[in-house]
């Protein structure tokens, strides 16, 4: 029997190579089909890469159109920070000692205070050449796991979600544009940033009828930190993951106040849909990380990331394979109590 589900992907710089990880084990299970695929920024070309890789090869092709995405990925390095300086360190300890060098808080600095329209004709976007090289012909076709990226419109400050034809390597861009770093992209004369301010990812466009109850929600940044940041860094990273979680947060709870309405009996059932959301994520490690190897997608770290996203999925598969289709496994009453 075959297992529909929906993907949920948040985006986060380097640290959606968890979600590579994840969408990797994923594709071990031949009865575990993907119907539906919402991401933001990295989940946008995750999910672009595991679509386009699907209709060209199956499971198979989508492990390598992901495989060829962060390698290429990997390769960019970091507009502000030089790739040597990762060394053999371990994710965490990358962390540490990118935040505390010199050459990342002098780059730090300089990109709070000088636009990146300050660059003239020197300005380019790091993504282009690989946001260039996918295949849209499979990316936008009507077969496959139907693909929403989701970008924030600069003059309304709405969430703009782009689905079929509407997904090129400009709304990819789009997706992905944190605009201390990149200037907005224009698509139709409108102007668009990071889709992490107003959905991250949107989960609105996963409740259509014909797509299966389950939203399977890749989360990479953690929702909960029990220490109070206190160093520049932290703070400004923490504001980071609150801002990039609050949008995901509002659509859960709308989610678990539909849930309850239809269990109180006060909505008849078929007037709204029945959500059933399940979470993959790694908030230790997460918590590990910051900021600064988000920007940083060397080959080790990302290396590092795949490996925890497929542990954390395989350990939901055992635990939760059974709910998929069924019931829940995220106990979103205790969430927002």
């Amino acid at each position: 029997m075959t297992i529909r589900i929906n993907l949920a992907l948040q985006g986060g710089g380097a640290h959606g190579a968890f979600t590579w990880g994840v969408l990797d084990r994923l594709l071990d299970e031949p009865d575990i089909e993907v119907a539906g695929i919402s991401g933001t920024s990295a989940g946008a070309l995750n999910g672009a890469a595991f679509k386009s890789g699907w209709l060209k090869g199956g499971r198979d092709g989508a492990r390598e159109n992901l495989d060829w995405l962060w390698g290429r990925l990997g390769a960019v390095g970091d507009m502000r920070m030089p790739a040597w300086m990762a060394g053999p360190l371990m994710p965490g300890a990358i962390s540490s000692a990118l935040e505390h060098s010199l050459h990342y808080n002098m780059a730090d600095a300089v990109s709070r205070m000088v636009s990146p329209y300050a660059y003239g004709p020197f300005y380019r976007n790091p993504l282009t050449g690989i946001a260039d090289e996918f295949d849209y012909d499979t990316v936008c076709a009507t077969a496959g796991p139907r693909l929403f990226v989701g970008a924030t419109n600069v003059h309304t400050g709405k969430i703009r979600v782009f689905t079929g034809h509407e997904i090129s390597t400009r709304s990819l861009l789009a997706s992905a544009c944190l605009p201390t770093l990149f200037q907005a992209v224009e698509i139709d004369g409108a102007h668009y940033w990071d889709g992490g301010y107003t959905g991250n990812p949107a989960l609105f466009p996963l409740f259509s009828h014909d797509l299966p109850a389950d939203i399977v929600v890749v989360n990479i940044n953690p929702l909960e930190r029990t220490e109070v940041p206190r160093s520049p860094q932290e703070i400004q990273n923490r504001i980071n993951e609150i801002s990039f979680n609050s949008s995901l947060l509002r659509e859960l709870r709308a989610i678990a106040f539909v849930q309850r309405l239809l269990c109180e009996g006060q909505l008849p059932e078929g007037r709204m849909k029945r959500v059933l959301v399940h979470m993959i994520a790694d908030d230790v490690l997460m918590r590990e990380l910051s900021v600064a190897t988000k920007l940083m997608p060397t080959p080790h770290v990302l290396g590092r990331l795949k490996e925890a996203g497929r542990a954390r999925a395989d350990a939901f598969i055992d635990a939760h394979k059974d709910d998929l289709n069924k019931n829940g496994t995220t106990d979103l009453d205790a969430m927002f109590s």
